[in-house]
C-alpha cells in the first residue's frame, strides 16, 4: 500500500466530562445575578412592569428556566467547549460542502466592538448609519462578484435564502399570470437537500434531476423535465461532487425559453470566486453563504447569512427592508409593495456582515480570485494522495474537480466490512473531523473532504497520513476500527430516535412531555 506521506499523526485525547444538559444541573434558589430591587420612586412612576400587559398574554407560572451560580455556568459551558473539533482546533477539510475556513480574528474583534455588539434592532436608522453603510457596501461588493443587480442580507442561512429564492420565484410566476399553473421547480440531486425542500415548504411540486455519465445531469435529461408547468430551476455548480457543470448556459437559456426562472445555489462557490459569475452564466436569482466562502463563523447552525441577489426585473420582489443610500442618508427601504415580505426578524445578523465585507475589502478583487484558484489546488493535491488509499474509490475519476470530492469507502465496505461511519469515529481519535454525505447516498459509503484555501500543506499532509492509516488499520483489525473511538467524545448513534418523530425532543419541557424522566437513556 506504500505510505502516502512521512507526516505523523499526533496524539490526541478528547476532554470527555460526561455533562448533563444544563436543567438537571439546575439547583432550585441559586442564581447567577441578583437583579438589584426597583428604585421607589422609579416603582411609583411605572408600576410593578407586569400590571400593565393585558391578562391573555401573561404567563400564569414563570419560565422554568436553569437555576444556577455564575460558576456553575462557567464550568457547564468551558467543558462542553473542551470535547468540541473545529476549524480553530484541526484542519477541518473533512466538512466537505460546508468550505470550513479560517476566520480571521481581527474580523471578530470588529465584530465584538460595542459599537456593533449594543446595537439594537429597534434604534432608529439615524442612529446606526455605520452599519448600514457597511450593508451597503456589502451588498454592492455581491452586485460585482455575482454580477446581479441587488442584494438581501437578511436570509440567516442557505436554506433561508433558498426559500426566499424560491418564493420570489413564486412571486414572479404570479405577477406574470402563470401562478399555479407554472407549479413545478426542478432541482439535482447533487444540490443541496434544502433546495428541494424549500421548494416543497414555498408549494411546488419538485422534479429532480440525476447525474448523466460525466456526473452531472444531461441537457437532453433536462429538455425531459421540460413542460408548461415548469415555474424554475435552482441549481449548484458546482455540485457537492466537485464537478463544474460546463453546460450550465445551455440549462438556464433552454429554462428561459420555457418560461421558467433560473436560481443560482453558490454555496459552493469558493473555486469560482473572480472565475465565473451568476449573470453570464444566465441566472435571474442567486446567493452565496456569507459563512462558508466569504469566511464568517457558521455559528453551529445559525446565525449566519445566505446574501440574496437578484437581477433589475427581478429585485422589486427581494424581501424588505432593503437598505438604500440617498447620497446622504442610509435608510432601511419597506415600501415595496411587490415584496414576497420579511423572511426572517430585524435585518439579518450585522456581526456577519461585518465580518465578510472586512474580509472582502482586505483581499480585494485579486485577492478573491487567489482564494479560488488556491482552493483548487489544494483539493486537487489532497485528490491525488487521496486515490492512492487502498479501499478508497472516486466515482467519475477521469472528470476535473473543483473545489470538494465526494469519495467512497465501498471498497473498503465490501472487503474488510469497515463502513464509512466507522472511519469517521476512528478518525475523531486524530483530532480530525470527518463527514460523510447528504441523504440519499447515490454514491454508496460516502465520505466528502474540502480543503479550502486555510490550510497548509503539512496540515492537509497529516489529514491524509491518518486516513491511510485507518484504512490499513481497517485491513488488519476491523473490529478494532468498528470499535473507535477510543480517544473522543465522538459516540455512535441510536438510529430508533433519529428514525421516529413520535421521539424527537428538540426543547427539554418535548422530552420531559416525551420521556417522562429527567436523565437521558
Amino acid at each position: 500500500m506504500g505510505t502516502i506521506a512521512a507526516t505523523k499523526t499526533r496524539r490526541f485525547h478528547n476532554a470527555r466530562w460526561d455533562e448533563p444538559v444544563i436543567f438537571e444541573l439546575s439547583t432550585p434558589g441559586s442564581r447567577g445575578v441578583l437583579v438589584p430591587t426597583t428604585e421607589p420612586a422609579l416603582a411609583a412612576e411605572a408600576g410593578d412592569g407586569l400590571s400593565a400587559p393585558p391578562e391573555s398574554v401573561r404567563r400564569r407560572t414563570p419560565p422554568a428556566l436553569p437555576e444556577l451560580s455564575q460558576a456553575q455556568v462557567l464550568r457547564h459551558y468551558l467543558r462542553l467547549s473542551q470535547e468540541n473539533l473545529g476549524a480553530d482546533l484541526n484542519a477541518d477539510i473533512g466538512q466537505g460542502t460546508c468550505t470550513m475556513k479560517y476566520n480571521p480574528k481581527i474580523n471578530d474583534q470588529l465584530a465584538r466592538s460595542p459599537k456593533l455588539a449594543e446595537l439594537h434592532p429597534l434604534q432608529d436608522p439615524s442612529t446606526v448609519q455605520g452599519i448600514l453603510e457597511v450593508m451597503h457596501r456589502l451588498d454592492l461588493a455581491l452586485r460585482e462578484i455575482s454580477g446581479l443587480d441587488r442584494f438581501t442580507l437578511q436570509p440567516a442561512s442557505g436554506s433561508q435564502a433558498l426559500f426566499g429564492m424560491q418564493s420570489i420565484i413564486r412571486a414572479a410566476q404570479r405577477a406574470r399570470g402563470e401562478w399555479p399553473r407554472r407549479n413545478e421547480l426542478i432541482v439535482t440531486i447533487f444540490s443541496h437537500p434544502s433546495g428541494a425542500a424549500t421548494a416543497a415548504v414555498a408549494g411546488f411540486k419538485v422534479i429532480t434531476l440525476h447525474p448523466g455519465p460525466d456526473g452531472y445531469p444531461t441537457a437532453d435529461a433536462l429538455r425531459a423535465a421540460i413542460s408548461d408547468r415548469t415555474a424554475g430551476l435552482v441549481i449548484t455548480n458546482p455540485e457537492d461532487t466537485g464537478i463544474f457543470n460546463p453546460q450550465i448556459a445551455e440549462f438556464t437559456r433552454i429554462v428561459h425559453e420555457a418560461g421558467g426562472i433560473c436560481g443560482y445555489d453558490q454555496a459552493n462557490a469558493n473555486g469560482i470566486l473572480g472565475i465565473t459569475r451568476a449573470r453570464e452564466a444566465g441566472f435571474d436569482l442567486c446567493f452565496f453563504n456569507l459563512h462558508k466562502t466569504f469566511s464568517t463563523p457558521h455559528g453551529s447552525g445559525g446565525p449566519a447569512c445566505g446574501a440574496l441577489g437578484a437581477t433589475a426585473e427581478l429585485e422589486r420582489f427581494l424581501p424588505v427592508p432593503v437598505v438604500d443610500f440617498d447620497g446622504t442618508r442610509y435608510r432601511l427601504e419597506y415600501d415595496r409593495p411587490d415584496s414576497i415580505g420579511k423572511l426572517r426578524a430585524w435585518y439579518g445578523v450585522p456581526g456577519v456582515h461585518l465580518r465578510a465585507y472586512a474580509w472582502i475589502m482586505s483581499l480585494g478583487a485579486e485577492g478573491l480570485r487567489r482564494v479560488a484558484e488556491d482552493a483548487v489546488i489544494a483539493n486537487n493535491y489532497v485528490l491525488s494522495k487521496v486515490r492512492r488509499i487502498h479501499g478508497i474509490t472516486i466515482p467519475w475519476p477521469d472528470k476535473r474537480r473543483l473545489e470538494q470530492v465526494r469519495y467512497s469507502w465501498q471498497r473498503l465496505a465490501d472487503e474488510a466490512g469497515v463502513t464509512s461511519e466507522d472511519v469517521g469515529r476512528r478518525m475523531a481519535d486524530f483530532g480530525l473531523h470527518y463527514w460523510t454525505s447528504h441523504h440519499p447516498w447515490l454514491i454508496p459509503e460516502p465520505f466528502t473532504l474540502e480543503p479550502t484555501e486555510a490550510y497548509a500543506k503539512v496540515e492537509l499532509d497529516e489529514y491524509v497520513t491518518a486516513m491511510e492509516r485507518v484504512a490499513g488499520e481497517a485491513y488488519a483489525d476491523p473490529d478494532f476500527v468498528r470499535g473507535a473511538p477510543y480517544q473522543s467524545t465522538v459516540h455512535k448513534n441510536d438510529p430508533g430516535p433519529l428514525d421516529d418523530p413520535a421521539r424527537w425532543a428538540i426543547t427539554w419541557r418535548a422530552y420531559l412531555r416525551k420521556h417522562g424522566r429527567r436523565s437521558a437513556p
